[in-house]
């Protein structure tokens, strides 16, 4: 089974507000991986390719990889693009489209405090620019605590306002702060989403056996050393999915599920 890495970042810049700061990484060191990626032999593919092998279509050519981002922060359109543009790699962004803006420059809005967003129009050149995006819910919300109704609209509503804006269908999601759960995975697809980006211990390998609604990625953080991130470009350093869900991982969503039904839910971000 071929450890398949698909990269998660979420930052890329020098000032990151204090809550943002350890899963940033400087424009320096997203340089350097980029590198590291190159000099390994690895192949950066678009995420579609991989999800068609996950549903049985052709595989992967050997040492292949993909580079997400998740939330869509302004520095994804000032810094991560004209450098992945430049390499001419494919890259998939997903969105909070409550924290996108309506019009003017980039600001701060929705779930995401002191932190610059993208803006729809952004968003729509990105698109155009050959960027996949991707949906990431409406509010970032802890999906395995909500209610059907509200997991729907978050799920949902997501897919059909990006789809309004951009026009044109939209493939794949990610799981806000990587929690799901098999109903949350279940309306996922029902919502015509056909792939679904998790975080699955901490970070992990994606394979060829590994499920579309529910694929490993290997979360790059401000932590993140050197010599993990190359571990991790030979298919080393990290377990590989699939592999069930953990003891530890039902109950920290057992936790907050009652935390959430008693009225104080946890917050996974800054008020």
């Amino acid at each position: 089974m071929n450890a398949i890495p698909v990269f998660l970042y979420h930052a890329v810049s020098d000032d990151p507000p204090s809550w943002l700061a350890p899963f940033t990484v400087s424009p320096r060191t997203f340089v350097e991986h980029l590198d590291v990626i190159a000099e390994s032999g690895l192949r950066l593919v678009p995420l579609r390719q991989l999800v068609a092998a996950l549903l049985g279509g052709p595989q992967l050519p050997p040492r292949s990889a993909v580079l997400t981002f998740d939330d869509g922060y302004a520095d994804f359109a000032s810094t991560v693009a004209p450098l992945l543009s430049a390499r001419g790699l494919p890259a998939t962004l997903y969105v909070t489209t409550g924290a996108l803006t309506t019009q003017g420059p980039p600001s701060c809005r929705g779930p995401f405090p002191s932190v610059a967003m993208l803006s729809w129009a952004q968003v729509g050149e990105l698109d155009e620019a050959g960027f996949e995006i991707g949906g990431h819910s409406r509010t970032h919300a802890q999906l395995d605590t909500l209610p059907r109704k509200a997991l729907r609209e978050e799920i949902g509503g997501c897919k059909r306002e990006l789809e309004d804006a951009l026009g044109h269908s939209l493939d794949s999601f990610a799981y806000p702060h990587g929690y799901s759960s098999s109903r949350v995975r279940a309306l996922v697809g029902e919502s015509g989403w056909t792939s679904a980006a998790a975080i699955r211990a901490a970070s992990a390998f994606s394979s060829s056996r590994d499920d579309p609604l529910w694929f490993a990625r290997l979360m790059v953080r401000a932590d993140t050393g050197r010599e993990r991130f190359r571990l991790w470009t030979r298919g080393e350093g990290a377990p590989v999915a699939p592999f069930a869900e953990g003891i530890r991982t039902r109950g920290w969503r057992a936790y907050r599920r009652a935390r959430a039904s008693a009225g104080r839910p946890y917050r996974a971000l800054p008020a």
